[in-house]
């Protein structure tokens, strides 16, 4: 008989935290259910690890596939699994011992299937020795399918609320993987991209109020690799607007600060790719300037690549380049006519 519950657990060289994640699988108070670990090309002892939890209990299963990243291992886990809802865990994650229980009390004839259920959770922050050295609580709430597909789309660093939808906090009817399978592209920020199709497709996602998860920070979480993110955010906005134009708009937030960054850091890639999605007015120098064409953006740019920094930017910026600043702003106020005014001070 098939259990009820799949819980896959996908790693990557995490064989020091493995055996955590894995039991807090096995101490669930829900107990039908299969524990599947999908290795995902790592070289370090994680198969000697998994084995010696195999021994353990019988409900835990392995498997190995060469790398090809977070979605992968997890649409390829789900392929195997042969439970009715699914929950995903990231090897170096553990999740609460009741989560699975408190969750299925929620299902319901008219929830059963096309539904998601959600969890707050706590972000635990791990040394170098593998000691946790803080704890954050982040409280998600109950939210509606407008303010969850606004969060996120915003990034987390430029956001005043925890993530909503992290992939260790869910627990999904596995019918939902008829609309959606994970972007195997998307090395990072693919539960972003995973949620808002699914929130497109009319899956029902459900708050229920525990902390659900332990989310982990530590030194080698690829989130602290400051190039890599920026480029899977990129892309992950490259791909929201290619599938839906609608969400332009709500993009902003996250294009405009990446836009600036490229300015700023002379990232012609980026810059490339980023002019394409920005939607004016674009504003520079802390709301000084406002640009309402994209042609001037791209002259700005041009400009940026000859000037040195403190001209551009405050923080290099003393008393005499500050005044220059200014004159240049109300000048090319001036000479630009009034009804086609595509850069104004503020």
């Amino acid at each position: 008989m098939n259990p009820l519950v799949s819980i896959i657990v996908t790693c990557f060289n995490q064989a020091s935290y493995l055996e955590r994640s894995v039991k807090s699988v096995l101490s669930q108070t829900f107990t039908d259910l299969e524990c599947m670990i999908v290795d995902d090309g790592s070289t370090d002892n994680t198969q000697e690890v998994a084995k010696q939890l195999m021994s353990l209990d019988s409900r835990i299963s392995y498997f190995y596939k060469e790398n090809g990243g977070v979605s992968s291992s997890r649409n390829f886990g789900f392929q195997q699994a042969q439970g009715e809802w699914i929950q995903f865990l990231d090897g170096d994650d553990w999740i609460h011992e009741d989560k699975i229980r408190f969750q299925l009390s929620y299902v319901s004839e008219s929830n059963k299937k096309n539904t998601a259920f959600y969890t707050d959770y706590e972000r635990v922050f791990i040394d170098k020795e593998d000691k946790i050295i803080d704890r954050l609580e982040n409280i998600v709430g109950s939210l509606t399918g407008e303010q969850l597909i606004q969060r996120l789309l915003i990034p987390d660093f430029l956001a005043e609320s925890p993530f909503p939808l992290l992939q260790q906090c869910l627990l999904m009817h596995r019918s939902i993987f008829e609309k959606k399978i994970f972007d195997e592209r998307l090395k990072a920020l693919q539960d972003r991209d995973f949620c808002l199709d699914l929130l497109l497709a009319r899956v029902n996602f459900i708050y229920t109020p525990m902390i659900g998860a332990y989310y982990t920070k530590h030194q080698f979480n690829r989130t602290n690799n400051w190039s890599y993110m920026k480029n899977y955010y990129i892309m992950f906005y490259e791909t929201v607007c290619g599938k839906h134009q609608e969400f332009i708009p709500l993009s902003q937030t996250g294009i405009d600060f990446f836009l600036k960054e490229a300015i700023r850091e002379k990232e012609e890639n980026n810059f490339a790719r980023l002019i394409k999605m920005v939607k004016p007015p674009f504003y520079l120098f802390g709301k000084k300037i406002k640009i309402s064409h994209i042609h001037l953006i791209k002259i700005i740019y041009n400009i940026r690549l000859i000037i040195p920094s403190f001209l551009l930017y405050e923080k290099y910026r003393g008393p005499r380049s500050k005044k220059v600043i200014s004159i240049l702003a109300k000048s090319i106020n001036r000479q630009l006519p009034e009804n086609n005014n595509y850069i104004s001070s503020q």
